[in-house]
């Protein structure tokens, strides 16, 4: 196991213990620079290549898409490949929109929190897309119901989530709750797995696909 980047365990820590959206934008700004460098070439990391590939068998490339939590726009670039054009991408962090608008794919970019109003109208998209923003510290359960908003009738919403999160921290009851509500079914959940196999700490994680009603 190769020693970690002293960097890269700094900004971990910093942005899992962030205590509000303001210091995690702020965490996620001084790191900008260097997140792909630390999480894919160093750490491995998987669910941005899960995530697209579950995400391509589920959704058409002529869709619509929103890549809610975009960050560098590493899975907007994964679905540019795929031969996605319509993709809007959205962040808290301005630091990773300028690494995220680097990359040439989005239509649009905008900063914008999950967990509040986002301002785009109700259906506005065919599809929805969020790998590696429900976790610690980050993205809350209540931020599902702006994203069906959102997304049409019938689109589909992809999203990664640590399986330590979902039983702890009240995902699991949201989720349930959205589908007894008759606002999204469940279509599919991979498998466990690693998302930096590379880091000794790291979580097991899943990627989910629901069909919103």
């Amino acid at each position: 196991m190769p020693e970690e980047p002293e960097g890269y365990v700094n900004y971990v820590q910093r942005v899992y213990e962030s205590r509000s959206n303001d210091e995690l934008a702020s965490n996620y700004d001084a790191w900008a620079d260097t997140y792909d460098q630390d999480t894919i070439e160093n750490w491995g990391r998987l669910d941005p290549d899960v995530g697209a590939e579950i995400f391509a068998k589920h959704v058409p490339t002529d869709a619509r898409i929103l890549d809610a939590g975009a960050g560098t726009g590493i899975v907007g670039k994964l679905l540019s490949d795929k031969g996605y054009r319509k993709i809007a991408g959205i962040d808290l962090s301005e630091g990773m929109l300028q690494q995220a608008r680097s990359k040439g794919v989005y239509q649009e970019l905008r900063q914008m929190t999950l967990g509040e109003r986002l301002d785009f109208p109700d259906d506005a998209f065919d599809a929805v897309v969020s790998i590696g923003v429900f976790t610690q510290g980050h993205a809350r359960p209540g931020s599902f119901d702006e994203l069906i908003r959102v997304t049409r009738p019938g689109g589909k919403i992809v999203f990664g989530l640590r399986t330590d999160i979902y039983e702890d921290e009240g995902f699991q009851q949201k989720q349930s709750a959205l589908e007894a509500e008759g606002r999204w079914t469940l279509v599919e959940r991979s498998r466990d797995f690693l998302g930096m196999p590379k880091k000794q700490l790291d979580k097991y994680n899943n990627i989910w696909v629901y069909e919103v009603s």
